[in-house]
C-alpha cells in the first residue's frame, strides 16, 4: 500500500547474545541485548549450515559487534535480520564445560532479559552490567554463585527493585537490623518487622552488601551456608518482583568452591 512502507537500513551496534531459538531448516532468531538499542531480536539466515561464516560467532553469552538491517525506532516488523557479524569476546566457549557457569550464565542471560519487557528500549547500565558478569564467569576469578548474585542484586537496583540491606525498608533507619522481608522491601527493624520475616544471620546480610557494591574480598571469604542463605534471600526478592519464576534459576549449581 502506498505510504505504508518503509525502507530497511543498515545500522551498527555491539550486543550481548542472550538466546538463540531455530527457526526453519537453516536459521536462527538471535534475542540480543545491544549497547544502544536496548533489546532486540533478529533473524541470522542460515547459520545452521555448516557453510555459514558466522553461525558460531552467534552463540549464547558472546559479545559481538555487528551490522543489522532494519528500524532501530521500531517501524515496521519487530525482527531485524543480521548482515554482519564480527566477535568481540565469546565468554561462552570459557565455561561450556563448567556447568556451575554455565548455569550461573544462564540465569543471567534470561533475568537480562526478562528485565527489558520492552523492546529497543536502551539500557546502558544492564548491558554494561550483563557484559560484565559474563566476562567475571569467563575468567573464573570469583564462584559463579557469587557472580551470578552480584548480578541479581545490582540488576535489580537498576530496575529499582533494590532491597534494604544498610537501612529498614519501612522507616528507613539505618543500621544492619536482623530480620528480612521481601513483601517489605528487604531488611526491616524490629519496630517494622511483619509476621514471618526472615532471621539471617549477620554474615548473610553483610555479604549481600558485599555483593551490592563489588567488595569481592568479603565475598570471597564467605562460607558455604551463608551463601546459600543469601542466594535464596535474592532469588525470593528478585522473583516476588518479577512475579514470576525464573525458569533457569532452579537449575543453578550452587556446589563450587571459591
Amino acid at each position: 500500500m502506498p505510504g505504508s512502507g518503509y525502507r530497511r537500513h543498515l545500522y551498527r551496534d555491539d550486543a550481548v547474545v542472550l538466546r538463540v531459538q531455530k527457526l526453519g531448516e537453516s536459521d536462527r532468531i538471535i534475542t540480543l541485548l545491544t549497547r544502544r538499542h536496548g533489546r532486540l531480536r533478529a533473524v541470522a539466515r542460515g547459520v545452521r549450515r555448516t557453510t555459514s561464516r558466522f553461525g558460531a560467532r552467534l552463540e549464547p553469552f558472546g559479545h559481538i559487534d555487528l551490522q543489522l538491517a532494519g528500524s532501530p525506532e521500531g517501524v515496521g516488523s519487530s525482527l531485524h535480520s543480521v548482515s554482519q557479524v564480527e566477535a568481540v569476546a565469546l565468554y561462552g566457549k570459557d565455561f561450556l564445560g563448567d556447568y556451575p557457569r554455565y548455569t550461573a550464565a544462564s540465569a543471567i542471560a534470561e533475568t537480562a532479559e526478562r528485565l527489558t519487557p520492552v523492546e529497543r528500549e536502551p539500557s546502558l547500565r544492564l548491558f554494561q552490567l550483563t557484559l560484565g558478569a559474563l566476562k567475571a564467569l569467563a575468567k573464573g576469578e570469583h564462584a559463579g554463585s557469587l557472580v551470578l548474585d552480584a548480578y541479581l542484586l545490582r540488576g535489580m537496583a537498576v530496575a529499582g527493585w533494590a532491597p534494604a540491606i544498610t537501612e529498614c525498608a519501612v522507616c528507613g533507619t539505618p543500621g544492619q537490623h536482623g530480620a528480612f522481608s521481601v513483601p517489605a522491601g528487604g531488611a526491616v527493624c524490629p519496630d517494622c518487622r511483619p509476621p514471618g520475616a526472615a532471621h539471617p544471620s549477620p554474615a548473610t546480610i553483610g555479604l549481600m552488601s558485599a555483593l551490592t557494591v563489588g567488595d569481592w574480598a568479603v565475598a570471597d571469604a564467605s562460607e558455604a551456608p551463608v551463601r546459600r542463605e543469601c542466594s535464596g534471600l535474592v532469588a525470593a526478592h528478585l522473583q516476588w518482583h518479577m512475579e514470576r519464576a525464573l525458569r533457569s534459576l532452579p537449575l543453578v549449581d550452587r556446589r563450587e568452591n571459591p
